[in-house]
């Protein structure tokens, strides 16, 4: 009996370790159906909303994407709002890998550009809605990037724009940031290589850190 549970627990789809997009043969079409889906909280180019509640998804690596959907698929990480859709009925292993490359691709700019005089009003309404910044949080801007240096840019680059299996922290909400530090530091989400940058932040430093990647992109 002991033996038979093990073998199915090994087999269960769920425990596997998360696809990898790269060697994903990529369905772009899917992607965007998908994301139809997605778009009811996190916008129509991944810009999200709420405030952080729904965070930006656009340009978020597409293995860190990949593996926060497995995450959630097999409870590592939970969310109300997520339990309904990332499911292995809802979410296929082709379909996480197709709506992980879809997002990863999506640009959002961060001001307007410039258009021509014969540029329509539906095309400057339409780059609007792509158009993403941050607003300034108030704080020690240039502790923050002193300490952006020193505990973040190994992993998330010195441009703050991830890398790998890990995300951008420039150009995403200032408060979803906020409860995800607070969420590592009392151990609700977990993270050995967090650990020993985030558990020694005290609230100031936080605060400084937000103010600096608040205004890093602008």
């Amino acid at each position: 009996m002991v033996v038979m549970v093990f073998f199915a627990m090994v087999a269960n789809p769920t425990q596997a370790e998360y696809p990898n997009p790269k060697t994903h043969d990529y369905d772009p079409d899917n992607g965007e159906e998908i994301n139809e889906l997605c778009a009811g909280c996190h916008g129509e180019y991944g810009q999200g909303g709420g405030d952080g509640e729904y965070p930006r998804l656009a340009g978020l690596p597409a293995k860190y994407l990949a593996k926060q959907l497995h995450q959630f698929k097999i409870q590592e990480r939970n969310s109300v709002a997520m339990s309904m859709y990332a499911t292995d009925r809802e979410i296929s292993a082709t379909d996480l890998l197709d709506i992980s490359i879809y997002l990863a691709e999506l640009k959002l700019l961060t001001i307007m550009p410039d258009f021509t005089p014969e540029t329509s009003s539906l095309e400057k309404l339409q780059t609007a809605r792509q158009v993403f910044n941050v607003a300034r949080f108030d704080g020690d801007v240039e502790k923050g990037q002193e300490i952006f240096s020193t505990q973040c840019t190994k992993c998330h680059g010195k441009d703050g724009l991830g890398r790998g299996s890990t995300p951008q922290l420039v150009g995403q909400y200032t408060e979803y940031l906020r409860v995800q530090i607070g969420d590592y530091q009392s151990g609700k989400r977990t993270n050995k290589r967090m650990d020993k940058y985030i558990m020694p932040l005290t609230a100031k430093d936080i605060e400084a850190l937000l103010a600096y990647l608040s205004v890093a992109d602008d």
